[in-house]
């Protein structure tokens, strides 16, 4: 994905944990994550650039210790950072004062947590409610808006039920129905389905999908799990120790790790089910390309009748809206499918 619009931009962001990080972050830059360990800290981030682009969905990754949450408390300004900056809509998020802070998380950002961290004591509605409730809004729009989004997330007709009384798929519902409430433009998720049974959590990601198809938000989305983050993102940043070591496309997470760790994630994916057209396609720098094209979302798999039955060399490659973005040799495509020779 091409960022044009940066909605949210760190800049060599550290979060270092210890008896005096600011004052020991300047000599850091150079240390491996055990030198840090050995000299009394813990790394939880080091050093990390990246930008998120308006309507894109990141997905940030990485087994549990790897630092993804703690970034993500950062771009919240859940946890202050020990260096770098963090750029939100233009504003560095570490200047501001704490009721600035607050109005920037009420007006902008939305988020869901592992843990439901419902009400116990109050209903479906009043649980999505509550945070038009602490912004001092109308007692009747603030339901006719709660309302709005529990129909939205398929909750309608449970309104007046009690967190005892539902699922647990159904409780991460209004969890993601409270944190829409506010209209956010950034949504915040870390590992929100990793808590669901399998078949629980699959719907719940293809009614995330939805959401996500309807809504146009900017997402972080963080899971330990490889599968999840192939699914939905845009693209995928892969953490260990603290450190982003590749921030791709899916496609090309998959085709091209950067390093063994990245590939030890990608080994036993099945490529033709995650590959598509696009993460296959070359610019057409000037040439044309006859014939009817392939859409860039299908994976090879969903491709697999027609290329083999297919006789063009490269077949054109099309966006959403039909328009031709470049071109895909079918070799490369049937070797993805049935193995190189």
């Amino acid at each position: 994905m091409t960022v044009v619009d940066t909605v949210i931009s760190c800049r060599n962001v550290w979060k270092l944990f210890g008896s005096r990080p600011e004052s020991y972050v300047k000599t850091a830059r150079d240390k491996s994550f055990d030198q840090i360990r050995e000299d009394g800290y813990i790394a939880a981030v080091r050093d990390v650039t990246l930008d998120v682009g308006r309507g894109e969905l990141l997905v940030i990754m990485g087994l549990s210790g790897s630092g993804k949450s703690t970034l993500v408390r950062c771009m919240s300004r859940l946890n202050d950072i020990t260096g770098g900056e963090i750029i939100v809509d233009g504003q560095n998020i570490m200047t501001l004062s704490e009721r600035e802070l607050i109005e920037l998380r009420r007006r902008k950002m939305g988020m869901v947590f592992q843990s439901f961290g419902l009400l116990p004591h109050r209903t479906v509605l009043d649980n999505v409610a509550f945070p038009l409730e602490m912004r001092g809004q109308d007692r009747h729009e603030r339901r006719e808006r709660a309302m709005e989004v529990i129909n939205l997330v398929g909750l309608q007709g449970r309104e007046g039920y009690f967190p005892r009384e539902l699922s647990g798929g159904q409780k991460q519902r209004v969890g993601i129905a409270r944190s829409l409430v506010i209209e956010p433009d950034i949504w915040f998720l870390d590992e929100p389905f990793s808590a669901l049974d399998p078949l629980i959590r699959r719907e719940m990601q293809d009614e995330f999908l939805r959401l996500r198809e309807m809504l146009g938000k900017t997402i972080v989305f963080i899971t330990h799990d490889f599968d999840e983050a192939l699914r939905l993102a845009d693209r995928i940043a892969i953490m260990k120790d603290g450190v982003v070591v590749q921030c791709d496309t899916p496609d090309k997470i998959v085709l091209k790790p950067a390093t063994d760790y990245v590939a030890k994630f990608t080994e036993n994916v099945e490529k033709s089910r995650v590959i598509h057209a696009r993460g296959l396609s070359k610019p057409l720098n000037g040439h044309t390309v006859e014939g009817l094209p392939v859409s860039g979302d299908a994976t090879v798999l969903q491709l697999a009748r027609q290329l083999v039955n297919e006789q063009r060399e490269f077949l054109p490659v099309a966006d959403k809206r039909g328009q031709i973005i470049g071109t895909m040799r079918r070799q490369d495509a049937l070797d993805i499918l049935l193995g190189s020779a």
